[in-house]
């Protein structure tokens, strides 16, 4: 596939800790996935839920495609991993934890993946640790 898409959540880097990541696909209709080849869609306002032992991704934005069917932008989309994965995040879903999603994105063949996140959000002075890293790296590369 020549234009590979690559949509980031860079917020979700700075305001949680990743435990453990998984590659998810979703369930979506034709229209859905020619706006995400175009680039027009958004995860920075969604969550993934459990519900009946499924995971759903909530507040995911995709815009509508234009040239002919539409669809509506901000739906609860199935998020298809194995039942044992599935097993495991749920089991692992405990107190202080949450599911994020963090990259969108499209394989060499063309489909498209969810890159989620078992992630623990970050205390106040985290984000400071994590802010003042990212200074002194920054420094170290212009050479001061």
């Amino acid at each position: 596939m020549k234009n590979s898409v690559n949509i980031v959540n860079k917020k979700t880097k700075f305001e949680y800790d990743f435990i453990q990541v998984e590659t998810a696909g979703i369930k979506l209709k034709g229209s859905e996935v020619k706006s995400i080849r175009m680039g027009k869609a958004s995860i920075s306002e969604g969550y993934c839920y459990f519900k009946d032992g499924e995971l759903f991704i909530k507040g995911m934005n995709i815009s509508d495609y234009g040239f002919g069917s539409s669809h509506e932008t901000v739906v609860d989309r199935k998020l298809l991993l194995k039942k044992k994965e599935l097993r495991e995040l749920e089991k692992n879903l405990i107190t202080g934890l949450t599911i994020v999603p963090y990259r969108l994105f499209t394989t060499d063949r063309g489909f498209v993946k969810l890159e989620i996140a078992l992630a623990r959000g970050k205390k106040l002075y985290d984000k400071r640790q994590s802010i003042k890293e990212r200074d002194i790296d920054r420094d170290i590369k212009r050479g001061n």
